[in-house]
């Protein structure tokens, strides 16, 4: 008896310690298809916005992406985007709004470069 509450106990303690894959990662979803410009914001005496043409990008369905560079696949759990294979491996940004995109820094801050939806996808 003293075995099994002990085994118990020690059960319960481990699920203590690792959280469910549900609250840690967030649902998954897919980004809106379609083209994304990416800029960074100008200044109140200059352009709105300096687009960067580096990072842009396109969402072609299927958690996949293309760039002038090659195609990947991204994950998106609950509001953030892992590019997880191609030209962007290791890019991670935070879905702000449909269609609306921002850069995640190494230290889970917000960065300055936002990417947009500017409309369907292109041939």
């Amino acid at each position: 008896m003293i075995r099994r509450i002990a085994i118990g106990i020690a059960t319960a303690s481990l699920c203590t310690l690792v959280p469910a894959t549900g609250q840690a990662q967030g649902r998954l979803g897919l980004l809106e298809q379609g083209e994304y410009v990416c800029a960074l914001p100008g200044s109140a005496t200059g352009p709105a916005w300096q687009e960067m043409e580096a990072h842009n990008f396109a969402i072609t369905g299927a958690s996949s992406y293309r760039t002038d560079k090659g195609v990947g696949t991204y994950l998106l759990e609950g509001k953030r985007v892992t590019f997880t294979r191609g030209p962007m491996k290791g890019h991670r940004m935070m879905l702000l709004s449909s269609g609306l995109l921002q850069e995640l820094e190494r230290d889970g801050k917000l960065g300055r470069l936002r990417c947009h939806r500017s409309g369907p996808l292109e041939d």
